[in-house]
This record gives C-alpha cells, structure tokens and sequence, in this order.
C-alpha cells in the first residue's frame, strides 16, 4: 500500500465532500446510482501492481492452453450453448479477480495478489472510466495517479473501447444487450459506456426478429439493424427471473457477438482447478476430491454457475459434501486471508482488484482495474451492510 498517499488522502477526507461526490455521480447518471461508492480510491505502490500484472498474466495464459480449453468446452451447458456466429478464438473481456492477502511472512507489510475468481464477460468497463476521473477530479488527486496500465492514458482508453465494441463500424449498430437494463444496478455503467462510445443498452425485449436478422428502434423510431451484441446478459439471472431466451440465444444469426456467451462459461469458476501457479489458492472441482481436507473449515464451496457471490458457502462439513446431488457444479477453494490495509476513520478495510483486459486483434491487453473494499466476512455490500468505507472503488498507482 502507499501510505503516504493514503495519510494524506485521510486527512483532506470530509463528509461534505463525499457527499457531494456521490451527488455528482448522480447528476452525471441522471438517477441515484444504485450501489455503493466507496469513501477512497485504492493508493497501490508501483511495486504491488506490478506483481498483480504478473500474476494476470499468468493465469491468463493458463486459461488459454489448448488442454485447458478443450477441457472447458465441457463448461457449456447445453442448454445455454449460443448458435451461429462463430465463437472466437479468444474472448473479447477477460476479468481476473485477486485478494490482497497476507503474504507468507503474516507481517502487515507483507501483501500478495490471491487469485479468487475470472471471467470471460465484461466487467464495468464504462464506469470504470467515470469512476477514476471524478475521484481524481473531487479530491484533487495528482494527475501522476492512474487507473490504466501499460502506458494508456483517458483518451487512448477511451478508444480502445469504442473500438471493441463497434469494430470501427456505426456504434448505433452495436448494442449492449441486457434484461431490463433500467433496472439493472450497474446502469450508470451503461450510461458511461453509451456517452464513451455511442453504443446504447437495449433489452432482450426490445430486438426485433426477422429471419436471421437483427433489428431494433432508435428514439426516434427509426429501425436500425443490429450488426454486433456486446453481451451482459448473464443466464443465471434469466433463470431466476423466469425468463425464456430461447429466440435470441438459440437460433443462428447474422451477427457478431461482443464476446461470444459461451466464454462466460469457458473462463469462470470452472477454470479455477486448472490454474497452477504461485497467486492461485488449492482448488478442486468437487466430482474430481481426491479426499475431503482434514483442514476443511480453510475451504469455501462455491456453485459453479452463480453470480455475484450467491450460493457461496463458508462453513462447510464433510456431510454437505456428501450430499451434493451434482458434484461437479461445484469448487472447493482454500479460503484466502485478506490483510486488513486500508485505514478508515473506522476501521481497517479490505480489498479485491479486478484485472480487467481487452482482448484487441493484437493479443489480449491490460487496460485498466476495479476494486471492491469490503470490512465484512465476504465482498460485496449484500454482506457489509450498515459499514462505511467499503464499496466499489479503483486502484491508482504511479504512472
């Protein structure tokens, strides 16, 4: 962590200013932004982001091993597979998930990247953007301080999105695909990403089938065709909302997915116990145990096919094991000790970073992060409720 930076940060911190902070996000939304902000950015020496590069892009080339994504074809569900327009041979978003945890030496300086979970769907590219520069802006942060990686600043970020999502086509026909995106608590994302780069959010409801083409209307009633989908449908939730997706999913079109859906299911949970390297905690699928640890109450049971954290179980017992109907939808992973480093007027607090990539016809590139601060047992702010200073957030590191 940068202390100094963090001191300095803590004491210009007032109340006032948050609250006019998070008034602002609302005012650039247009509607109350419908989840927590937190207090801080997260000051990330050189040094730490760096090993966190290192440790992405490791596990990044493990889950692009031809063994490994021969295995994780089997991760599709069949009843979810996406017809027609053929996948691509890499995902357009990759997200990679890290603790920082207690390094092996338990010192409190001692912080390494723990690899939690990835992705192959996009993240909250769009506000991330926003995020970074009203931090900055509201607290008169040094413009050496900076989200990106590998020499990127705002303008370049900027156009690499726009152009992953529209492939230098008509953003007005790329659409970023939801289930009721008016609803959806990451609708501020939406409305970053349509200000960044022209492309707007519609819902399944809104497409309009003809054949094996695409179409929808624009405000003014006008019927565009729809070339690109730049997918954040997520199917667990169309599942539990009741929904039938059978049209859009199911049948071939002439269209170009943003990335392709399968890869949701390619680079997610599933890939966990096959990543072997130095930041990656033991992991099993559960069908796959040698034996149930002596050490459990150090391991997390997770449902494969789950989001945001629901079904996640931190107390398990050998009889629970026992009687899963379907072991493998499920992981076992050795627990993660997350180090208390942040200081807050209220406690210590702790973090995830969120690597997050675009995948551009070059190869796969580090753009920029997301963090969550959490003082609660798990991250999320379903699970640190009535806390303060926790929430999403973003690293800043020097450039």
């Amino acid at each position: 962590m940068h202390r100094e930076l963090r001191r300095a940060y803590n004491a210009g911190f007032t109340e006032e200013r948050y609250r006019r902070w998070t008034a602002s996000l609302d005012e650039y939304a247009g509607f109350k932004v419908a989840f927590r902000v937190c207090e801080t950015p997260l000051f990330l020496t050189a040094e730490l982001m760096r090993e966190a590069e290192r440790a992405a892009d490791a596990t990044l080339r493990e889950v692009m091993e031809p063994a490994y994504l021969e295995r994780a074809a089997q991760a599709v569900p069949s009843e979810c597979a996406v017809p027609g327009g053929a996948i691509s041979p890499y995902p357009h978003f990759l997200c990679i998930d890290f603790a920082l945890a207690v390094g092996e030496s338990g010192e409190p300086s001692d912080v390494t990247p723990r690899l939690i979970e990835l992705q192959g769907f996009p993240s909250l590219f769009g506000f991330q953007w926003l995020l970074g520069r009203m931090y900055r802006e509201a607290f008169d942060l040094s413009p050496e301080l900076t989200p990106y990686f590998g020499g990127i600043d705002e303008d370049d970020y900027i156009a690499r999105l726009a152009r992953q999502l529209t492939g230098d086509g008509d953003p007005r026909e790329t659409v970023l695909l939801e289930i009721e995106p008016e609803k959806q608590k990451t609708r501020i994302d939406f409305e970053a990403t349509h200000r960044l780069t022209g492309v707007e959010a519609i819902g399944v409801d809104q497409v309009i089938v003809r054949g094996d083409r695409l179409f929808r209307h624009d405000a003014t009633g006008l019927e565009i065709p729809i070339r690109r989908i730049y997918n954040r449908v997520i199917f667990d939730e169309a599942d539990r909302k009741g929904l039938d997706l059978e049209t859009l999913f199911r049948r071939p079109y002439d269209v170009e997915w943003v990335g392709h859906p399968d890869w949701f299911y390619k680079i997610s949970k599933y890939s966990l116990p096959f990543i072997q390297n130095e930041w990656s905690p033991a992991c099993w699928l559960v069908s796959d145990l040698p034996e149930i640890p002596a050490d459990l109450d150090r391991y997390v049971l997770k449902p494969l096919r789950s989001f945001a954290g629901l079904g996640v179980e931190l107390e398990v017992t050998p009889e629970r094991l026992r009687a899963l109907v379907n072991p493998a939808d499920y992981i076992l992973q050795k627990k993660v000790e997350y180090a208390p480093i942040i200081e807050t007027p209220d406690g210590m607090a702790r973090a995830e970073l969120r690597m997050m990539y675009l995948w551009e016809p070059e190869g796969p590139r580090l753009v920029t992060n997301l963090v969550r601060m959490t003082k609660g047992k798990m991250v999320g702010v379903d699970f640190n409720k009535d806390k303060t200073w926790i929430g999403a957030s973003i690293a800043l590191h020097p450039a």
